[in-house]
């Protein structure tokens, strides 16, 4: 489950509505908020990020590299998880090596060495 409560989702457009009325300035974050229904909170959330995206902000992420972070943590996560598979296939052949077993024939081997490295074999073509 998640760690953030459920939050409701608004359009993008009815959010840009929101932060235009905003940056007009003739009304505070609180009016809006009566108006619209929302937090006042979302509505001051929504003009950080809005300036942030416009280059006004630099106290944040804008949208873009949040999404790359997203992105490259799901990545980074994916390559852990594949290099775990491939230490404990590489520890594997390991020890069936040393205890004398032989690998199939035309079986193709992974080895990761402690230092990062993969190297590849194929036995007995």
């Amino acid at each position: 489950m998640s760690k953030r409560a459920y939050v409701k989702a608004y359009p993008q457009e009815f959010r840009d509505k929101v932060v235009q009325l905003m940056q007009v300035g003739e009304r505070s974050p609180r009016q809006v908020a009566e108006e619209f229904g929302i937090s006042e909170d979302s509505v001051r959330r929504w003009v950080q990020q809005a300036e942030r995206e416009q280059g006004q902000r630099q106290d944040g992420l804008r949208s873009v590299e949040r999404e790359e972070l997203i992105r490259l943590r799901r990545e980074n996560k994916r390559l852990k998880q594949d290099s775990k598979i491939l230490r404990g296939a590489s520890h594997r052949l390991a020890r069936d090596l040393a205890s004398g077993s032989e690998p199939i024939k035309g079986q193709a081997v992974l080895v990761l060495t402690e230092n990062g490295w993969m190297h590849a074999a194929m036995f007995g073509k």
